[in-house]
C-alpha cells in the first residue's frame, strides 16, 4: 500500500473567481493588489467593469492578460459568465445598484465605502443580500484590523464602562484637482442621483463610521446616531462641504464629536480620544498605537489601525468565498455612517461659503486654504465644541435633526440642487 503526501492528497481549492468594478480611483489599487498580491491560482479575475477603462493605468495590463473589459456589470452577467465575488469599487451613487445587481445574479459582494448615499439605499441592500442568501462586506477597512476588532471585543465586555464621549478629527488638505477628478466629486446630487461627496461621506468617511462601529452591541452592528448637529462649510467652488464639525447622540445616549476637511494648510490626524466610565482611549496625538488609560496610569496597548495591508478586506472577501465566517462589517454596520451623513445634510441644507479674505491660494500647487481654519478646529476637537460656539465670526449654528425613526432621505428641509449648476 502507497501513501501520497498529505498536500497531494487534499482536494486543491479552485481560485475564487472576482469581477471588479470600477478600475480607476480606489478601484486601481484593488486591481494591483487582485494582480500582484495573491498567491498563484488564489483567485481568477474574470473580468472588470468600466465606463472609461483606457484611464486605468493598468487598462495595458488587462488586454495583455487577456481579462474582459465590460463597460457595465449587467453586460457582464448578460454575456452568461457568473462570478463568485464582485467587488463594487465605482462612485458613491452607483454602490448600492450595482451590489444589489451582483446579489441578485448570484455573487457575493465586497463593496467599498460608504456603503452609499442614503439610508433607502442602505436598507434596500440589506433586503437584496435577506433575499439572495449570498453576503455583504463593506470595505472599511479599520473594521478589519485586529486593533480595532480587540478594541471592541473589551468595549462589549464592559472592560471601561459606559462610553461618554468620543471624538475624532481628520484634516487632510486636498487640491483643485481632487475636486476636478470626476464629475460627481464634491457634489450633492449628480445626474438624478444622490451622491453627498464630501470629507465625511468619502476620504473621512473611515472615521465617522469607526465612532459609530466600536460602540455597537454585535461585532457586526454599531450604535445608531439618533441626532445630529453639523456645521457645514467650503472654500472651494463646491456644490457640497469640504469642512465639519458635528456634534451626534446614538441611542444609548454617548455623544460623538467629528471634525474634518480639505480645506486647512496644516494636515493633522486622523487622531481620536473615546471617553469611557472607567478609561480614556487615545490614537495618533502622541502614539500610533491605540492606547487604553485608566484613572490610575494603568495602560492597554492595542496596536495601531493599519498595521495590517490597507486591503486585508479584500483578502478576507476572497478567502469568504471558500470558507464562510461572520461578516465583520456589512450593511448594519455601515448604515450608521449613512444615516448620519444623511442628518448632516439635513441639518444644515445652506452650505457656508468662507469670505474671500479668509481663503489663501497657491496658484503653483492649485491649492487653496482657509486661514486659521485648522487651528480653530483643532481647539473645537480640544474643547468639545462646535465652531458656532466658540464664537468664530464665520460660524454659524445649525439645527439638530432627529433621527430616530428617519427612513428616507431627504426626510426634513427639502435639499434645493440646481441641477444645472457647474462646478
Amino acid at each position: 500500500m502507497s501513501f501520497k503526501p498529505e498536500s497531494e492528497s487534499r482536494p486543491k481549492k479552485q481560485p475564487v473567481s472576482v469581477v471588479l468594478v470600477g478600475i480607476g480611483g480606489m478601484g486601481l489599487y484593488y486591481l494591483k493588489t487582485l494582480l500582484e498580491e495573491f498567491p498563484p491560482g488564489a483567485v481568477e479575475l474574470r473580468a472588470a467593469v468600466d465606463p472609461f477603462p483606457e484611464k486605468s493605468e493598468l487598462y495595458s495590463e488587462l488586454k495583455r492578460l487577456g481579462i474582459p473589459v465590460f463597460d457595465s456589470l449587467e453586460k457582464f452577467y448578460e454575456s452568461g459568465s457568473t462570478s463568485e465575488l464582485v467587488v463594487v469599487s465605482s462612485p458613491i451613487h452607483f454602490h448600492v445598484r450595482q451590489s444589489c445587481e451582483a446579489l441578485r445574479s448570484g455573487s457575493n459582494v465586497l463593496c467599498e465605502k460608504p456603503l452609499g448615499a442614503t439610508i433607502q439605499e442602505a436598507e434596500e441592500l440589506i433586503q437584496t443580500r435577506d433575499e439572495s442568501g449570498l453576503w455583504v462586506m463593506i470595505g472599511y477597512q479599520w473594521s478589519y484590523s485586529s486593533a480595532i476588532q480587540a478594541l471592541k471585543r473589551d468595549i462589549l465586555a464592559g472592560l471601561f464602562g459606559k462610553p461618554i464621549r468620543l471624538k475624532t478629527i481628520c484634516l487632510w488638505p486636498r487640491d483643485e484637482a481632487y475636486y476636478l477628478r470626476s464629475d460627481w466629486a464634491g457634489k450633492i446630487k449628480h445626474k438624478g442621483d444622490w451622491v453627498l461627496d464630501s470629507p465625511a461621506n468619502n476620504a473621512m468617511a473611515h472615521f465617522l463610521h469607526n465612532l459609530f462601529y466600536v460602540l455597537g452591541e454585535r461585532v457586526d452592528r454599531s450604535a445608531q446616531p439618533s441626532q445630529v448637529t453639523a456645521e457645514l462649510y467650503k472654500a472651494y467652488p463646491i456644490e457640497n462641504f469640504d469642512s465639519i464639525a458635528c456634534r451626534v447622540f446614538t441611542r444609548e445616549g454617548a455623544e460623538l464629536l467629528f471634525y474634518a476637511s480639505h480645506s486647512t494648510h496644516k494636515e493633522i490626524g486622523p487622531l481620536f480620544s473615546f471617553e469611557f466610565e472607567k478609561a480614556t482611549i487615545t490614537y495618533g496625538e502622541v502614539s500610533k498605537d491605540i492606547i487604553a488609560r485608566d484613572p490610575q496610569g494603568k495602560e492597554k496597548l492595542y496596536g495601531s489601525p493599519d498595521a495590517e495591508h490597507p486591503f486585508q478586506k479584500l483578502f478576507e472577501a476572497v478567502a469568504s468565498v471558500r470558507e464562510p465566517k461572520p461578516i465583520l462589517c456589512g450593511p448594519e454596520a455601515a448604515s450608521s455612517q449613512t444615516l448620519c451623513i444623511n442628518g448632516i445634510q439635513e441639518s444644515m441644507p445652506e452650505i457656508i461659503t468662507f469670505a474671500e479674505p479668509m481663503i489663501e491660494k497657491n496658484d503653483k500647487e492649485r491649492r487653496r486654504w482657509v486661514k486659521g481654519l485648522a487651528e480653530a478646529l483643532y481647539d473645537c476637537y480640544q474643547n468639545e465644541t462646535l465652531p458656532s460656539e466658540e464664537g468664530f465670526s464665520w460660524a454659524r449654528a445649525a439645527k439638530s435633526i432627529d433621527l430616530r425613526n428617519y427612513r428616507f432621505f431627504p426626510h426634513g428641509t427639502k435639499i434645493k440642487i440646481n441641477e444645472d449648476r457647474k462646478s
